[in-house]
């Protein structure tokens, strides 16, 4: 297994991420964060919502093109689902399983972003209330528009003290290449509190990209819930 704020120290721009695992005292986790080279992109928090949290702009006025940066990254659903994603498909997916598909259904009918040459890949998870997890990414073939590859990867019997890390880009570039290969396995240990993961994430990710981060804890004898956000803008 690896370690995951080595993994992060070690990437410049990984882009956005999505962390999903159990720790050894049995509580279910996620993160998400997000990164940014332009001042678009940069000019973001996260903030709190009834189901979860969304994107919104730090300064209004420097807002410039709103499309795939606002949106809601992570919703809890009626049924115990909790949805994260990098992109608008956080509703796909809710509305799919509200009419009693799956997210797998969901996901056929999206692809990459519509941002050439790039064509970010689109990476979503799905936490159940028994903490099992699923992880998957649609993404270019090699950087062709007309290819969508859509990859699943679903965890059935997480192992305490494991998680899994899926992110964009492999690293920075021009263009910025796709993430490769399967999610990360990486270690995790004992956590009670959000900020316990979330301030070592957060001092790993690149200081001149990283925007925000949330972090979220679920005990999974007792439903209890602790949660975190950290905003590079105040």
């Amino acid at each position: 297994m690896q370690n995951l704020c080595q993994l992060l120290g070690e990437n410049p721009y990984p882009g956005r991420g999505i962390f999903m695992g159990r720790t050894p005292n049995n509580q279910a986790v996620i993160a998400y964060f997000i990164m940014g080279r332009s001042e678009n992109s940069r000019n973001r928090i996260f903030e709190y919502t009834e189901d979860g949290i969304r994107t919104k702009a730090f300064d209004e006025s420097k807002m410039t093109d709103p499309s795939l940066i606002i949106y809601h990254p992570v919703r809890l659903l009626p049924n115990g689902l909790l949805v994260v994603t990098n992109g608008d498909q956080t509703d796909t997916i809710r509305d799919a399983i509200a009419e009693g598909h799956c997210y797998r259904h969901a996901l056929t009918q999206r692809k990459f972003e519509p941002d050439g040459p790039n064509w970010t890949p689109r990476i979503s998870g799905v936490l159940k209330p028994d903490g099992t997890y699923n992880l998957s990414i649609l993404k270019s073939m090699d950087g062709d528009p007309n290819c969508c590859c859509r990859y699943f990867f679903e965890y059935d019997h997480p192992v305490p003290g494991t998680g899994h890390f899926i992110h964009t880009y492999q690293s920075d570039g021009a263009p910025l290449p796709s993430f490769q290969g399967e999610p990360r396995r990486v270690e995790i240990g004992p956590l009670t509190e959000a900020h316990e993961l979330a301030d070592p994430m957060w001092d790993s990710l690149n200081e001149d990209n990283k925007v925000s981060l949330y972090v979220r804890l679920i005990n999974l004898e007792t439903g209890a819930e602790d949660a975190c956000v950290i905003n590079k803008h105040m």
